[in-house]
């Protein structure tokens, strides 16, 4: 497949600004490849899929306050550094992406909050990448806590709201580290997961910390010369059996989102089984491609030519979910990170 191939006209007042409210009230598009019928539902009716021994895996990942606005030193001009991935604990040394890129050069102070925290450039990484070394010492997840701003994707056109640091993350949220969220997980609430263990659905976490890499462009037509960044990720022991005992079983593995397909697609054994592991994967999933854990995914409206709607037709079949787009906007489907969902059965 092509590049071209996944193109679609979008309208922009489909691009939802804000969340649904409660948020397993947005709406939700039924795909069955069996007979290659589309339903409209609302997400709160999705346990109806479910039978009892199914299992839900997630990804369990954390979104962090990446995004900070500073001074620079002497001209005292506002700059963004947007956190990226942290290089080395101990020394608080931080790969970032820093905006208006011209203004920051390798030495310069950047100074946030009252000015007694502040960071200095000490490598140059891209064209807008640099590398940073922050003066504090202590808990800097705590830190970026207090002085940081949810890191909401741009095509959102608003300044982030306080709301968005409990909107913009799962209600199972764990561990921290990701500057995305997982936000086909975002449509769960606590009693939807609890009747969903009542109905004896066992649940499962993965960890994929999502970086801006998981939403780069695709800049080649060729598919098969396209990198993806690395990302950590884990998959526990506790996950993997509670998996393959479901596999084993032929229960069916709902899997939340292209993050949690990944992570589990990247550790899985010969005979089609979730495997224990953990570390960096670049996994790339794009059509034709023989998945080995997902019976079942959910995921959100992505991108058009993202490396996110290259996983979800892999999954639910090109030419489908292409007409399945078609028939979302059509009905007038909220697209993208705040957007409505989709499961493809």
């Amino acid at each position: 497949m092509k590049l071209s191939d996944f193109k679609y006209p979008l309208p922009r007042n489909l691009i939802a600004k804000h969340p649904a409210n409660p948020r397993d009230h947005s709406r939700l598009l039924v795909l069955n490849r069996a007979d290659e019928t589309i339903e409209d539902r609302r997400f709160s009716d999705i346990a109806e899929y479910f039978e009892k021994g199914d299992c839900l895996l997630v990804n369990d990942t954390k979104v962090f306050q990446a995004r900070l606005f500073g001074r620079k030193e002497k001209t005292n001009a506002k700059i963004e550094v947007f956190l990226l991935r942290q290089l080395n604990a101990e020394d608080n040394i931080w790969d970032v992406i820093v905006d208006p890129a011209r203004k920051v050069r390798i030495g310069n102070k950047i100074y946030f909050d009252d000015g007694s925290i502040w960071c200095e450039v000490i490598d140059n990484t891209t064209s807008r990448g640099r590398t940073v070394r922050f003066n504090y010492i202590g808990d800097f997840f705590k830190l970026v806590e207090k002085i940081g701003h949810t890191p909401l994707p741009y095509y959102i056109k608003r300044e982030a709201l306080e709301k968005d640091k409990v909107s913009y993350q799962t209600v199972y949220a764990k561990t921290v580290g990701a500057v995305a969220a997982p936000t086909a997980g975002l449509h769960f609430t606590k009693p939807l997961l609890k009747k969903l263990e009542r109905k004896g659905v066992k649940r499962a976490s993965v960890l994929l910390h999502i970086g801006l890499g998981t939403f780069r462009p695709v800049e080649v037509e060729d598919l098969t010369k396209h990198k993806m960044d690395s990302e950590f990720y884990e998959v526990p022991a506790e996950s993997a059996r509670i998996v393959n005992k479901v596999i084993d079983n032929k229960g069916s593995v709902f899997v939340v989102g292209t993050s949690a397909c990944r992570a589990a697609e990247s550790s899985t054994t010969v005979d089609g089984h979730l495997k224990e592991s953990r570390g960096w994967t670049d996994k790339f999933i794009f059509p034709p491609y023989d998945f080995k854990i997902p019976d079942k995914l959910i995921t959100n409206f992505h991108m058009p030519e993202s490396t996110l709607l290259m996983l979800t037709s892999a999954f639910g079949g090109h030419d489908f979910v292409m007409r399945a787009y078609k028939h979302a906007i059509k009905k007038g489907y909220r697209f993208y990170s705040y957007g409505d969902a989709m499961l493809i059965i």
